[in-house]
């Protein structure tokens, strides 16, 4: 049968997108077109290509809708799933697109980025948690390892927690400016991997819950389809029934 994930990016390709903050009014809006700027720009200066944005837009996608999750806080979650690195458009070139390993002091530079992001987005007047926290926190971990703020467990917000569980997961299983090839069984590696770091690095109930949808192949047409060679259309540029029409999960 066809996909079957809620007709998202018809939603994407919206003028704007209603939204309200937790327990506000409704009201708030964030501008799609600038969304799609924004995604362009971080593609072209990260060197990615729009598969990563629609894979990490779908991966989160997959698990919100799977926790019942809808209406506006899933298409904010598409949004904040997009603009996760917007940060990297502001970070030299020479750093994000560096081959070999970074030194500390390009490290702390990459750092930067999620806060860098997150002042992009109060410059452009966001203001909705759920796109600000993916912004933010997507590189923190449950031990206050990660970065910038090595915040630890319940400090990070659950939609962090599960966007961090993505990008590693992406991460290991695409193409990357130090890695250019990706064994078949990079996804079962990947997932061994996250289920090893559940507890000290990621949030258990976020891995649990990403690791089920694979072993359930809920997640094969993202991988099959999305992958670094297909050649798809920019975030919210087309209807799904353009994109997906050929594809059969």
């Amino acid at each position: 049968m066809g996909l079957g994930w809620g007709r998202w990016d018809r939603i994407s390709n919206d003028e704007t997108t209603p939204s309200r903050g937790p327990g506000g009014p409704p009201g708030q809006t964030v501008d799609t077109k600038i969304v799609q700027q924004l995604v362009r720009e971080i593609e072209a200066k990260d060197a990615s290509t729009a598969a990563h944005t629609w894979r990490v837009v779908l991966y989160l996608r997959a698990m919100l809708e799977e926790r019942g999750v809808r209406g506006d806080e899933l298409l904010l979650a598409t949004h904040g799933a997009a603009l996760h690195d917007v940060g990297k458009i502001d970070i030299p070139a020479e750093i994000l697109q560096k081959p070999g390993a970074l030194t500390p002091e390009e490290f702390e530079v990459i750092e930067q980025h999620t806060v860098t992001g997150y002042a992009r987005m109060i410059a452009l007047d966001v203001e909705e948690d759920t796109i600000l926290d993916i912004v933010r926190y997507h590189h923190e971990k449950m031990d206050g390892t990660g970065y910038p703020y090595r915040m630890t467990e319940s400090e990070i917000p659950q939609i962090a927690r599960d966007f961090a569980v993505i990008d590693t997961f992406d991460a290991l299983t695409s193409h990357r400016p130090y890695r250019h090839e990706v064994g078949h069984d990079a996804g079962d590696k990947a997932i061994g991997m996250l289920i090893e770091a559940k507890g000290p690095k990621y949030h258990s109930d976020s891995v649990e819950l990403f690791a089920d949808l694979y072993h359930r192949g809920k997640l094969d047409y993202i991988l099959n389809y999305f992958n670094d060679g297909a050649e798809l259309p920019g975030y919210g540029s087309v209807d799904d029934d353009e994109l997906t029409k050929s594809i059969q999960v």
